[in-house]
């Protein structure tokens, strides 16, 4: 078999295991195997790729041999600096892990098109044209999520906002948009001065596109640069003439615009808002005064009138994952359900920092699948709860998005734990929300605070279940 064949028939079977691998992922019960096999046919389409060095002529072997050593080079500091924060990394911190593989994968797409544009190897204008969009999404995928990193990892606590803002970043989109077409009439034969200042100019377009969006936009903009970086691969792959780029970034372009578009219509929002509003901005007053007070009650005997109740949903959101209590949280479900009591886990949409993060932090602590639903799926059963209990969630919770037409979250879907009997909400303080929006539920007549650490709660809770001994 010659390696042009071995190439395309690798290639082959690499897009397969792509796509099953995608498929598989769709499911908690399957994802793990499913990552596995996308996984494995990653390995394959970099192992094929050196096969393109049997066709190298004699003349050009000894650049082959620096080529070769330089990317095992990378490959080795690629996979040790993966594996070692991959393994370390908590699960409170992997949005941030999420984003900076994002921006590694369109800064690596942003380095395709630099090769192919400035060695001057494209040829055509379609390539040409896509070696340059290629680079610019790219680019702006790679400063865009460096941001988003730095804002999810609370190393920039503050967003960019001026009179004339989105003039400027018009302005700049429209020169960016200029100077790519400046080089695709030229055929890409321009000086070196041209690229720097194109590149140059993406990546500035990714800090000015990103820094004025505030943090509880995070999750949606995380996803929409990995939408981005997935473009930019599917582009450099047609560049290249390299079908498992094509595809690779196919499959991850479609899938995370799909789930960009579905975290947006999950807070009753369009991207464009998203990027271009200021959520949670608004003040107090335009957000309306909430009447009633926060009513504290212990842990203890929030558990003791749990573990006499007939069915409780919990809302897991952001402050259970800080506080690493999904291993005590399910130790007390399975004291409840001993004693007779249905327990039921209802998921946001947007839940933690990013989509599914409340499914793995679960999955991790053991909770069985069958007992963890979807919003659309439990809603309709708070009204039927005797508690419902909030851990660490806010925004997602907040009934003002139903009734407050001056609330700037009015019309996002949220959970509906505020029709059940009685709820308690388990919070450090008394602060705001991720997105700055104070929460009506805290103050509901049904409403009691859990004011601690989500996972010493958890802990009093349990124990003071364990002291009634014995169920109902």
């Amino acid at each position: 078999m010659n390696a042009a064949l071995l190439i395309d028939a690798s290639y082959f079977i690499a897009a397969f295991l792509f796509i099953y691998g995608l498929k598989r992922m769709s499911s908690p019960l399957t994802a793990r195997s499913g990552i596995v096999v996308a996984g494995a046919g990653m390995v394959l389409a970099v192992l094929a790729s050196f096969l393109y060095t049997l066709d190298v002529s004699p003349a050009a072997r000894p650049q082959l041999t620096t080529n070769l050593v330089l990317a095992v080079i990378a490959l080795a500091l690629g996979l040790g600096w993966a594996w070692r924060s991959g393994k370390k990394v908590a699960m409170t911190e992997m949005p941030q892990m999420v984003a900076l593989y994002n921006g590694m994968g369109g800064g690596a797409a942003a380095a395709i098109a630099a090769i192919e544009l400035i060695g001057y190897k494209t040829h055509g204008s379609v390539s040409l044209t896509l070696a340059v969009l290629g680079g610019v999404i790219g680019a702006v995928s790679l400063s865009g999520s460096l941001i988003a990193w730095a804002k999810l990892d609370g190393r920039i606590n503050s967003t960019l906002r001026f009179s004339g803002l989105q003039a400027v970043n018009g302005s700049l989109l429209l020169l960016l948009l200029a100077l790519g077409a400046y080089i695709v009439w030229h055929s890409g034969q321009v000086a070196m001065p041209v690229f720097a200042v194109f590149f140059a100019l993406a990546l500035l377009y990714g800090v000015m596109m990103t820094m004025p969006i505030g943090g509880a936009d995070m999750p949606v903009v995380i996803s929409l640069y990995n939408a981005f970086t997935g473009l930019a691969v599917g582009f450099e792959g047609y560049v290249l003439n390299n079908p498992a780029l094509m595809i690779a970034g196919m499959v991850v372009g479609s899938a995370g615009s799909l789930l960009t578009l579905l975290m947006a219509k999950a807070m009753n929002r369009s991207v464009a808002n998203v990027l271009f509003s200021n959520f949670g901005a608004a003040d107090d007053e335009a957000q309306g005064e909430i009447s009633g007070s926060q009513k504290p009650i212990d842990a203890s005997d929030a558990g003791i009138n749990m573990h006499y109740a007939g069915k409780v949903i919990i809302a897991p959101g952001y402050g259970l994952a800080v506080a690493q209590a999904q291993h005590k949280l399910y130790e007390l479900v399975k004291l409840l359900q001993d004693a007779g009591v249905e327990v039921k886990f209802a998921i946001h949409p947007v839940a933690g920092r990013m989509p599914g993060h409340m499914n793995v932090l679960l999955a991790e602590a053991g909770v069985p699948y069958d007992i963890i639903y979807d919003m659309e799926d439990i809603n309709d059963e708070f009204k039927e709860a005797d508690v419902a209990i909030v851990i660490g969630a806010n925004d997602t919770v907040n009934p003002a998005a139903r009734t407050n037409k001056s609330s700037p979250i009015y019309g996002m879907p949220v959970l509906n734990v505020d029709l059940a009997k009685q709820v308690y909400v388990v919070k450090r303080g008394q602060g705001k929300g991720y997105s700055g929006v104070e929460n009506a539920l805290f103050y509901a007549d049904n409403t009691q605070m859990v004011y601690g650490d989500a996972q010493k709660v958890m802990v009093a809770m349990i124990q003071a279940i364990k002291s009634l001994g014995g169920g109902h």
